[in-house]
């Protein structure tokens, strides 16, 4: 290896890991980033990035079996689960292979290796070739997360599954119980319930998709339960019972418990912050519920110590962690970044239907003291939703009826993951009802609905 002193070090290569260490080498910093498994984190290679290639292949899959809808024919509609994988997996390693180029191309040095915070501006690498030491101005943490086991639920890899194995699983599951609806459990759901497994799905909390807007939660349900799956609310799964080749699940739901058979299980009940062994408290960093206490710049209170993206706690979210990655290395080279505002940062769900969202709900939007007006504007009203084939889905939007700032806006339906941007472009603009009323949006577009859904809060919807 080259340099030991860096200006900058990242421990962690995720999204927000790989992001710093990119933006620092552009700002003209010396900068190294520590790896110990896979360049991209859990995102490339275990998590956004080959799920949504498995979910692909779940969507393709169902619309082959509503090829006669479509004026076409398509005989003999199967899968191959192994091919699906093999796709997903792929599609992963091209990506992980793409951030090596980066890295080689921005002249950042890589480090695969253990790291451990050794002392201030001081970080000590275990790797297969011994020890380093390295020292640096400046240190980013960006460890990421893991599962959350629950005591008696813990994957095995076998009968009970986490996401890595969902991910590379050693078999079909006929009969599927998924414990937790957020993001990763309702995707798990969605791509084995397309794919023929007779799902469960258990909440702990009143509805599915609990961080969203109530009312998209409800007609997520709906679609949900309409393509087969059982869920089950205020629900909680209390033991499981490993036999051979099935589990027996003890889940109580209305004061009573229950039992339930099934071949498969996948946990989904949260993350815990990857802390341990990184050397963080010897420091005087401060560690809440397995999550790094940080400012508004992710600076830890150690000087010259920041931590970004999962490890610095909520929204868990990729994009929310490559953004602090820039705003903290921006912030190293001497800038002025702007802090990330949490509210203007968008949730995505990719199963089917998709849900996505940014902002307030409509509840957290009373509950803050807000006096509202709210849009809503059905796909059923959109030409080019039904003309895809797609008219089951609803856009929501939340307004604050003095100034007429987009408070939030909610989304359910086909492709809305890719539609919610344009409300997040216009919550950072700081714009109006106005100004959105103003915009010119073209046809036939699904985008319609959004300039409809603003219509519709002040009565002006025009085509429902």
């Amino acid at each position: 290896m080259a340099a030991k002193n860096f200006d900058m070090i990242v421990i962690g290569a995720g999204p927000g890991g790989y992001v710093a260490a990119i933006r620092g080498a552009q700002l003209g910093l010396n900068v190294a980033c520590v790896e110990r498994e896979h360049l991209g984190g859990i995102c490339l290679n275990w998590g956004c990035i080959p799920t949504k290639a498995m979910l692909r292949s779940s969507e393709v899959f169902h619309l082959m079996h509503r090829a006669k809808e479509f004026g076409l024919k398509a005989d003999g509609i199967g899968y191959d689960l192994d091919a699906v994988v093999k796709r997903s997996r792929g599609v992963a390693k091209q990506l992980s292979g793409g951030i090596g180029h980066l890295f080689k191309k921005n002249k950042i040095t890589s480090i695969m290796g253990e790291a451990k915070l050794s002392g201030k501006g001081k970080v000590t690498v275990k790797t297969d070739k011994g020890t380093e030491e390295l020292t640096a101005k400046a240190i980013v943490v960006a460890t990421g997360a893991r599962a959350r086991e629950l005591p008696g639920l813990e994957a095995d890899g076998d009968l009970v599954w986490t996401y890595k194995t969902a991910l590379t699983p050693p078999r079909m599951p006929k009969k599927l119980l998924v414990i937790g609806s957020g993001a990763i459990g309702i995707e798990f759901a969605s791509f084995y319930n397309t794919l023929g497994a007779d799902t469960t799905v258990v909440e702990v909390m009143d509805r599915v998709l609990p961080v969203e807007d109530a009312e998209i939660s409800a007609f997520a349900k709906k679609q949900f339960v309409k393509q087969g799956m059982k869920i089950m609310e205020k629900a909680m799964v209390k033991q499981l019972d490993r036999g051979k080749g099935k589990v027996t699940a003890h889940i109580e739901v209305g004061g009573k418990v229950e039992t339930q058979e099934f071949d498969t299980v996948i946990s989904a009940v949260g993350i815990v912050g990857n802390v341990e062994n990184l050397g963080l408290e010897e420091m005087g960093v401060k560690i809440d519920r397995t999550h790094v206490v940080t400012d508004e710049y992710c600076r830890t209170g150690v000087e010259g110590l920041f931590a970004i993206g999962d490890i610095a706690g909520a929204p868990w979210l990729a994009h929310k962690a490559s953004h602090e990655g820039v705003m903290v290395a921006e912030l190293i080279a001497g800038k002025h970044p702007h802090p990330i505002k949490p509210n203007s940062i968008a949730g995505c769900t990719y199963c089917h239907p998709q849900v996505a969202s940014v902002g307030l709900t409509e509840a957290k939007a009373k509950e803050a003291g807000y006096e509202i007006k709210v849009g809503r504007f059905p796909f059923i009203g959109n030409g080019k939703a039904i003309a895809l084939g797609e008219p089951e889905g609803l856009i929501k939007t939340v307004f604050d009826a003095k100034t007429g700032e987009l408070l939030g806006a909610h989304m359910v339906g086909a492709e809305v993951t890719e539609l919610i941007q344009g409300y997040v472009v216009g919550r950072a603009l700081e714009t109006t009802e106005e100004d959105l009323m103003n915009t010119v949006f073209p046809h036939p577009t699904l985008s319609e609905m959004m300039h409809e859904a603003v219509l519709d809060a002040y009565g002006r919807a025009l085509h429902f």
